[in-house]
């Protein structure tokens, strides 16, 4: 058989791209049914307060006013639903009302929901509903809500859960013999998620009561179930979700929404579609947020520098409700902690804690890349004490590849993995041996230079069971339905890919069906990495199987041994002749009442899988100003296989980028006394832009998954994971050298940085 042109392994060129490049993608804000109302949502302004709706009549009667809804009308409704447990926990978990009835816990907490003709005539009736307000105490951040004294964000005490995992035992015990121990406090800053397109639903009902979501998502399933099951409290039969094109999810589009809810409602009252779209400014009061974490954290080393045990205190910040999987997400990254080094005991306590703050919950990573950080800054700064390069120390403490699969201290399996491999490459790209000279002509210049690394690890691919139906159309073409759901990531290609691999076919002639609870049966979304594991396991299963029986149909046609045929270009052809049947001719072929020629497949994950690389960034510091400029950056990854370069490349660069946003600028800050966001729009919260980041040199050094049927480790997060220790082991190294600065927290302004340099003269001067 020839070599598969379009198969895996192949750069093909994203099917998506040639209708969004003409401006022909359908997002959730274009759909515009006939007869459309329009919504929005009147939300607190204070971060903690009581209130009471005084006059609802003048805003009902507004010009153009189809419906007002206050929590009083919702409060039959269930409550969103809090998915995210923790093996063997009690949480305290409060209600979270699709409409606040009389006590707002954070700014930007719903009131109430108005419909209208127009979008004007909407705000301007949320405008004329007249609050008494009550301001209470509020509390923002994790640590001062835990404090003696802090104002209740529900009730007595603000502590939402606690576990630990771990050995503390072992842990104590060898931090009693260790010869060494460093550690160290770090804050992993609250972040928001912000997608090209804004979150929005549209809520259309049929002459049988059964409603149409059209939203944007990462999983048309997981929204219908939890609002039907959870909020609504209907049959799933009575409702579709569909989900057009997203432009970019980032865990913060897998949940659900008031909105989703309220629109529903609406819609069921009026008989008419109701759409509500965010605008910019409502997304940073309305959708979760992410991280958040404060840790202290301790290394315990001997006298060769090997690692003895890990101590971690790490404390959450869930924000005022407990968003779908928010209890989970400090969990799992606990689970990471250890990252790729061989520690044989360690012990990790975990706390949420309530504050009047948005809710937070998955991000792209999702408490691995808080994981990451943590141990990548801790192993640094334990180098720079015991006074070894910190590549070298990481060396030493590398999980051996003879040791695998190898069990963490905190339970992780790794199956795979070569550490030292691609840090080794890393360093090779970027030049590591010609540092020096690189920093001697920095200094020359009055800059400060500085080089950082960060060799990861994280636990993903393990969402499922997925189901994919492969089948045989009537021109021969393949399509595809499977219930992960793409947004942004190369769905269309990658999944064609798979076809190709196994019946030769162009990826034109393969169409995936995504995103609609009518046309595909069920689906656990996309999430944790998961499509390629997870998802295309179950196509690659399926179209074994519909290989199988082409062969078996083909072989009847040709009057041929299946073991004598091969696919080619969309056929099946006797090997060494031109005797073929095409896929089109083998489809026509079927008997009269014979179903189309359709084969599905369920992949169950056996675990999770380990995806890990090295991150390596040179940044260079101007000391006067504390501007930072990032100059090189190379990743070089262990993905197990890879699929398509380029849809690779491109997710590795956008998770990157993402991590340097966060390392640098990114912050979700409140004021402390008022409660009051101070980064509630794109004028205040900072993002990353091409001038921010250089070119990124990528590679891979794969090592096969051995739990994958496809090898694979999955890759949409990972860029995230050692992008931010990287950036900020970089700027530290930079700052050791010239004034031995221990650490500075993200983001690494240049405010923060001009002070840090500011406060070591000071203190060399004393």
């Amino acid at each position: 058989m020839q070599p598969v042109k379009f198969g895996i392994g192949q750069s093909v060129l994203r099917k998506e791209d040639d209708a969004l490049i003409r401006g022909c993608g359908r997002y959730v804000a274009d759909h515009a049914p006939a007869d459309l109302l329009h919504a929005v949502v009147l939300r607190s302004p204070h971060p903690h307060a009581q209130f009471r709706l005084t006059d609802l009549d003048r805003a009902r009667a507004a010009p153009g006013v189809a419906l007002v809804l206050s929590g009083a009308d919702t409060a039959r409704l269930g409550h969103l639903p809090c998915q995210g447990e923790i093996p063997g926990v009690r949480m305290k978990v409060p209600p979270y009302p699709i409409l606040a009835l009389d006590e707002v816990r954070h700014v930007g907490d719903a009131v109430a929901f108005v419909v209208a003709d127009t979008l004007d005539h909407a705000k301007d009736a949320a405008e004329a509903i007249a609050i008494a307000w009550e301001p209470l105490p509020n509390v923002i951040g994790a640590a001062a809500a835990l404090a003696p004294g802090a104002p209740p964000v529900w009730g007595a005490g603000n502590l939402a859960f606690e576990t630990t995992i771990g050995d503390a035992k072992q842990t104590a015990r060898a931090f009693a013999a260790a010869a060494r121990t460093v550690s160290l406090d770090v804050v992993n800053q609250r972040v928001a998620a912000n997608y090209l397109d804004t979150r929005g639903v549209i809520a259309e009902i049929d002459a049988v009561d059964r409603l149409t979501l059209t939203l944007g998502s990462q999983g048309s399933h997981a929204v219908r179930d939890a609002l039907c099951n959870d909020v609504l409290r209907i049959p799933a039969a009575k409702m579709r979700v569909v989900t057009p094109d997203v432009g970019g999810g980032f865990g913060s589009k897998l949940f659900v929404y008031r909105e989703y809810a309220l629109a529903a409602v609406a819609a069921q009252r009026l008989r008419r579609p109701v759409k509500w779209i965010a605008d910019r400014s409502e997304h940073f009061l309305a959708d979760a947020q992410g991280r958040d974490n404060f840790t202290r954290a301790r290394l315990a080393l001997d006298h060769d520098g090997r690692f003895l045990a890990l101590e971690v205190d790490l404390l959450a910040d869930m924000g005022a409700y407990l968003s779908g999987f928010a209890p989970f997400i400090p969990y799992i990254g606990a689970g990471m902690s250890p990252g790729v080094y061989d520690i044989a005991a360690c012990h990790v306590r975990v706390r949420g804690a309530y504050t009047n703050t948005v809710p937070v919950d998955a991000y792209r990573g999702a408490g691995r890349p808080e994981a990451s950080y943590l141990i990548e800054r801790l192993v640094d700064v334990a180098a720079r004490e015991i006074g070894v390069e910190p590549d070298l120390l990481r060396r030493k403490n590398f999980i051996r590849p003879a040791a695998m699969p190898y069990t963490t201290a905190t339970g992780k399996i790794y199956d795979s993995g070569d550490f030292g491999r691609h840090l080794q490459r890393a360093q090779e790209l970027a030049d590591s041996a010609g540092f020096g000279r690189r920093l001697r002509a920095a200094r020359s210049q009055g800059r400060l230079l500085g080089l950082g690394l960060a060799t990861y690890v994280e636990a993903c691919g393990s969402n499922g069971p997925e189901t994919a139906a492969v089948k045989l159309d009537e021109d021969g073409g393949i399509t595809v339905s499977v219930g992960t759901q793409s947004t942004g990531q190369g769905h269309q290609t990658a999944y064609a890919q798979l076809i190709a691999e196994r019946l030769d076919l162009a990826p034109a002639q393969v169409r995936v069906v995504q995103g609609d609870t009518d046309l595909v049966a069920s689906g656990g979304g996309t999430g944790g990495s998961s499509s390629i594991p997870c998802g295309g396991a179950s196509i690659a299963g399926a179209a074994d199987k519909l290989a199988e029986r082409l062969m078996e149909r083909a072989a009847q046609a040709l009057e041929a041994a299946a073991p004598d045929l091969e696919f080619a270009g969309g056929a099946v052809r006797v090997v060494g002749t031109d005797r073929a049947e095409s896929f089109a001719d083998l489809a026509r072929a079927a008997r009269p009442g014979e179903p189309p020629l359709s084969c599905e497949h369920s992949f169950v994950p056996e675990a999770a899988t380990y995806p890990n690389g090295t991150h390596l960034a040179e940044v260079e510091i101007d000391p006067e100003t504390g501007a930072v400029s990032l100059v090189d950056y190379v990743v070089v990854d262990d993905f197990g296989v890879t699929l398509n370069p380029l849809l690779l490349a491109g997710q590795v660069h956008g998770g990157a980028v993402q991590g340097i946003g966060q390392a640098l600028m990114e912050s979700m800050d409140y004021e402390r006394s008022t409660g009051q966001p101070l980064s509630g729009s794109l004028m205040d919260y900072a993002l990353p832009r091409a001038e921010d980041v250089p070119s990124l040199r990528f590679e891979t050094c794969n090592i096969p998954c051995a739990l994958n049927p496809l090898g694979v480790k999955g890759a949409g997060e990972a860029g995230a994971i050692g992008s931010s220790p990287a950036v900020m082991n970089a700027i530290l190294d930079a700052l050791w050298r010239a004034y031995r600065i221990r650490h500075v927290d993200m983001p690494a302004t240049p405010e923060r940085i001009w002070a840090a340099i500011a406060e070591a003269k000071r203190r060399h001067t004393l």
